[in-house]
């Protein structure tokens, strides 16, 4: 199972229907009033600027970092490790992996000034920025450059869901209300290109990570559900699941992956080490990469909530998204 990328993915599959595309001037036109009131963005760029009043600055003696609670959060406390050590030392400063259970603990870690540095999924993001102060400026890549993953709709053999008509009357499984191809994405598409709407034309359950759908699918738990590919990928590699564990329905088009970033207000000093120390850190030979390498990343690279994020606002604008954050 290979995960196209962005460099080469087919317009033909895009699901952003007239409906959803509808949301692009909707969402440029709303962005700056989506960030909380506690933050400026004087320089128009869609985050939260560093705080110019010093006092507001924090310069920690220890960084807490957390990746993400796609799968189970000790799997990728040894899985990181490295890279923590590279963090500690182009930072001088210890680094503490935070194993958080779910992605509303991670914001929340966030927002209370416990967390300063990030991993958070792609439908996660844009509540990070606006509700945290979250400043993304990674996200893992290929050796080319290129980066993503799909959100594919998955059945067990012998379901009886053959297609996305077949989901009316079932149960089909998400992952948290905040996942872009755990539930945004799935949303928009069902309801504007098969008029599906979740409650009325069929059943649906909250898995809490996209390893939890995978399983209750192969498990015959959920009739369907709609994942992250990434994901599956790497619980193939290890193992995990088998091919032929489920079948493949509607594959999506290709969206950014994870971001890495910093909490606003760490001293710029601060946080042009963290981000160094991204760009810097050699993978070869690593846990990451040993991990990583299964979902087809190999580097970190530079992005811009602005442009790399702007397809996910609109997705979220198409669903009726607000961050009311104050």
């Amino acid at each position: 199972m290979q995960s196209s990328r962005l460099s080469t993915v087919s317009l033909s599959r895009t699901l952003i229907s007239a409906a959803v595309a509808s949301a692009f001037a909707f969402s440029a036109m709303n962005a700056a009033a989506d960030l909380s009131s506690r933050y400026v963005d004087n320089d128009g760029d869609m985050v939260a600027d560093i705080p110019s009043d010093e006092s507001r600055l924090v310069d920690p003696d220890t960084l807490v970092f957390a990746y993400t609670p796609v799968e189970d959060p000790a799997v990728y406390a040894d899985v990181w490790a490295g890279f923590l050590d590279h963090l500690s030392e182009a930072t001088g400063k210890r680094v503490q992996f935070f194993p958080v259970q779910s992605n509303a603990a991670q914001q929340e870690a966030l927002r209370a000034g416990r967390l300063h540095v990030a991993g958070f999924n792609t439908g996660g993001v844009p509540v990070a920025v606006n509700c945290g102060g979250f400043r993304p400026f990674a996200i893992m890549a290929a050796e080319d450059g290129s980066y993503g993953y799909e959100m594919e709709i998955i059945t067990y053999p012998g379901s009886g869901i053959d297609g996305m008509e077949d989901l009316q009357g079932r149960q089909l499984a998400f992952t948290s209300e905040t996942s872009n191809s755990g539930f945004r994405a799935p949303s928009a598409l069902l309801r504007s290109e098969y008029g599906l709407e979740a409650g009325d034309d069929f059943e649906t359950a909250f898995s809490g990570s996209h390893d939890n759908s995978i399983l209750g699918v192969i498990n015959k738990d959920y009739d369907a559900a709609a994942i992250a590919n990434s994901v599956a990928h790497r619980m193939l590699s290890r193992g995990v699941i088998n091919e032929g564990d489920y079948e493949v329905i509607y594959t999506s088009e290709t969206f950014p992956t994870t971001a890495y970033g910093t909490a606003h207000n760490l001293t710029p000093e601060l946080q042009q080490q963290i981000q160094d120390a991204f760009f810097s850190y050699d993978w070869e030979g690593t846990a990451l990469q040993a991990e990583f390498e299964n979902s087809g990343e190999a580097q970190f690279i530079p992005i811009t909530y602005e442009e790399h994020w702007s397809v996910i606002r609109t997705i979220a604008d198409a669903n009726g998204v607000t961050y009311d954050c104050d």
